[in-house]
């Protein structure tokens, strides 16, 4: 997976398009991602009481899609006091504003926000399966042609870290190993010296994992079987309790939904009456509440889960109804 998704013709390392080619995310989905975002930055620098440099780091970044919206908004709020770093390991995209730095790791020492959108179920892991005698054993993959066999059995930290999280009770069910997401997330989390980190994607909690796991792969808009060839993304949902827990810090953890209507994202339609006193403006409307419905659908984008860690401030949003 690792080789997959990061080696030197991986997926996410070699494909010029990058993931918007392939896949959509509320990033890509409507403006109004980034000015909730933006509004969470607002919350958040107050918090902080206006420090004098307020960092926004983007993990797992893309192509620089995000941190692009949200810089005019920054600019306008923050000023010279904003400072946008996107962490990615594909090569820096040309074109992309002389203003967002870009590299490879998450620097330290952040004050502000540093986010994770879609990144997490990229981070790469094993895959266990039980065998008829009831042993959880590595599910080894041909890159080539994706066949499937069952390895060795899994080891003792791989094994741990499944009685706790997902534990496998019946010949042929199966679990993605997400130890090494709370680690990654964890190591992330560490970089931040005051301000909030912010993980948003696509997970389950521990009393309704699938049975047979969620690994699969995207190309070109569509599910396709995961080959780990680097012609497609491969992908696993988040077990997003064990990674809030394996950072040892006060955590919020909501759906998209919510999250987004705390911060002002409605998909309320506008008064039918207003198409007769101000079409445009109706129309306008109209379409941002159509953005709004999608990125809030809580059959679609709106299911994410926002999970949000405080450093040295409570972590926002602590009011919002919804915390499991």
């Amino acid at each position: 997976m690792r080789d997959a998704l990061y080696g030197p013709t991986g997926f996410f390392t070699s494909d010029a398009t990058g993931p918007a080619g392939h896949f959509r995310t509320s990033v890509h989905a409507s403006p109004l991602f980034a000015g909730a975002l933006h509004r969470l930055v607002s919350r958040l620098d107050a918090a902080l009481r206006h420090p004098p440099r307020f960092d926004v780091v983007d993990v797992g970044a893309g192509r620089g899609e995000l941190l692009t919206a949200l810089h005019p908004l920054l600019a306008e709020s923050l000023g010279s006091r904003a400072r946008l770093t996107a962490v990615e390991l594909a090569s820096r995209p040309p074109g992309l504003n002389p203003e967002i730095a870009w590299r490879p790791d998450v620097p330290d020492g952040v004050v502000g926000l540093l986010l994770g959108t879609e990144w997490l179920d990229n981070v790469p892991l094993d895959v266990a399966e039980t065998d008829r005698e009831g042993r959880a054993r590595r599910v080894l993959v041909d890159p080539v042609t994706g066949a499937e066999s069952l390895g060795a059995p899994v080891d003792a930290a791989d094994a741990f870290w499944l009685a706790r999280w997902w534990p496998l009770r019946s010949p042929g069910d199966r679990a993605e190993i997400g130890w090494p997401r709370d680690v990654a997330w964890a190591d992330a989390v560490s970089a931040v010296r005051r301000g909030c980190a912010l993980a948003i994607d696509y997970g389950h909690l521990r009393g309704d994992r699938p049975p047979h796991g969620t690994l699969t792969g995207f190309r070109a808009g569509r599910q396709v079987v995961p080959v780990p060839d680097g012609g497609c993304d491969v992908t696993a949902h988040v077990a997003v309790d064990a990674v809030a827990t394996g950072v040892g810090r006060p955590y919020v953890l909501l759906r998209q939904r919510a999250a987004l209507q705390a911060l002002g994202v409605s998909g309320a339609r506008p008064p039918l009456d207003q198409a007769g006193t101000d079409p445009g403006g109706y129309l306008r409307a109209l379409s941002r509440a159509g953005a709004a419905a999608e990125l809030t659908d809580a059959a679609g984008l709106g299911s994410h889960w926002w999970l949000l860690h405080g450093v040295g401030i409570d972590p926002p949003l602590s009011d919002v109804p919804g915390h499991p």
